[in-house]
């Protein structure tokens, strides 16, 4: 990988040079809670939409963002537009419910003042905020490369995932702060999309043996369960956090569930064309 520069950045200019791209469909209600931090922080906000009907795109327009028209693609290719328009080297990837702390909005000032990683990205916590209860707790915090530059990495070609790949030798530093991740308006929109999101990783995951999927779908929900309840923390959550922890778990055994069916169906298909 290249050596990257780490020269400080004269933070008398009140936005920062770091492009932050963001995709979005129908996000009016939420939107604008989401520009209101990053157009205060990143000197270019794009916005990738892939057809919305409600007023995102006008809401985007209000705070300087450019939009750009594009039908989906699926996840990492509708974030490589996004990478590929932004002018700055620098990139924010952050969703269109994901809302910077302030404590990270700082930290970020602050890595651009004191000069940038020479390995060109950081990670950012990502914390889910509750409909019921506290705002958010201090579960085991998700930590994904959100920061970066794009001359080093890159999301993936990929129409399910849409994390850059990160070497195992790598190590790469977290910001303090976190990202309020708005995720759900509740359990009934939760189950929605951990439904459509086990579907896609369901479909595009590597392909795995029946005697394994048949021992993931029969033995492993409830360690699914205790990872999230238990050692992400949850139980400090109550019984909403029991809720949201058992939702999870569900979905990711559903993932596994659904692959064994689609694996389960080649099979199916293969005999029948063996016996013409």
């Amino acid at each position: 990988m290249e050596s990257l520069s780490t020269t400080p950045i004269d933070l008398s200019n009140k936005l920062l040079p770091l492009s932050c791209f963001i995709r979005t469909l129908n996000e009016a209600g939420r939107i604008g809670k989401v520009l209101d931090v990053a157009s205060r922080l990143a000197d270019e906000i794009i916005i990738v939409d892939s057809g919305s009907t409600d007023d995102t795109v006008k809401i985007a327009q209000s705070y300087g963002a450019r939009v750009i028209q594009h039908a989906w693609l699926g996840n990492g290719f509708q974030k490589r537009i996004g990478e590929d328009a932004c002018q700055n080297d620098w990139v924010l990837d952050i969703d269109a419910d994901e809302v910077l702390s302030d404590e990270l909005v700082m930290s970020i000032r602050e890595a651009f003042s004191v000069g940038l990683s020479p390995i060109g990205g950081y990670l950012l916590k990502i914390a889910f905020v509750m409909p019921v209860g506290a705002p958010w707790l201090d579960f085991s915090l998700a930590r994904r490369l959100k920061l970066y530059r794009k001359s080093a990495f890159r999301s993936p070609a990929h129409k399910a995932w849409d994390q850059p790949e990160v070497s195992e030798n790598v190590k790469l530093p977290t910001l303090k702060g976190v990202i309020l991740h708005y995720s759900f308006a509740n359990l009934a929109d939760l189950h929605s999309k951990l439904n459509r999101v086990s579907t896609n990783r369901a479909v595009d995951c590597k392909p795995r043996s029946l005697h394994v999927l048949r021992f993931r779908v029969i033995f492993l929900l409830p360690l699914f369960f205790l990872k999230n309840f238990i050692l992400r923390g949850m139980w400090r959550a109550g019984t909403y956090g029991f809720s949201f922890a058992l939702s999870l778990a569900y979905a990711r055994w559903l993932r596994d569930a659904k692959a064994l069916e689609i694996a389960m169906i080649n099979i199916k298909r293969v005999y029948r064309h063996l016996d013409v």
